[in-house]
């Protein structure tokens, strides 16, 4: 008997799918999905889930200097001629920066191994590419969800039916964190 739902795909196309779907499920909120795919996207995202209200506070807040350039008041690098070349002018700063622990280091990384690349792209059509960021998906998982779930322990999602799809007949369900 397997461990898991094969889901009648091979095994890359299994874990690209699975890896889409708990993206999708922790940077959305909820999904709408078949039966089998949530059941099996509802384990990988407890277990992320889990690792971050674990790892939480598992950090050290450290002062260091940085480099940052000096930027003008449209926002661009402020460059001065030395030497007869133009170079941007760097002023140094201090930050406190969060450095992670050994442990929530290597949760860190867990979840990296699992969880796309999401990028966040305006509504608006003027400038979408411009504007694109790249959204942290395992700092949200530690600081939002991580405080949100600590005192829970297990059943961070929930599964809701929805019905029969038309075309296949399959059981489309809402997946959703609580």
């Amino acid at each position: 008997m397997a461990k898991y739902r094969k889901l009648g795909r091979t095994s890359d196309q299994r874990k690209a799918l699975l890896r889409s779907q708990v993206t999708a499920l922790l940077y959305n909120g909820r999904i709408i999905t078949t039966e089998a795919r949530a059941k099996e996207v509802r384990k990988i995202a407890e277990h992320l889930i889990a690792l971050a209200t674990k790892e939480k506070d598992n950090f050290e807040v450290v002062k260091v200097t940085a480099k940052v350039p000096r930027k003008d008041k449209d926002g661009k690098r402020v460059k001065e001629v030395v030497d007869g070349r133009k170079v941007t002018v760097f002023d140094t700063v201090e930050k406190e920066i969060k450095k992670d622990l050994p442990s929530r280091l290597h949760a860190r990384r867990q979840m990296l191994r699992v969880l796309y690349p999401v990028k966040e792209v305006p509504k608006t059509a003027a400038g979408r590419k411009k504007n694109t960021k790249q959204v942290d998906l395992v700092a949200k998982l530690f600081d939002e969800y991580g405080t949100k779930y600590a005192n829970r322990h297990g059943g961070y999602t929930r599964i809701v039916k929805i019905g029969p799809r038309k075309g296949d007949a399959a059981m489309e369900v809402v997946l959703e964190l609580v």
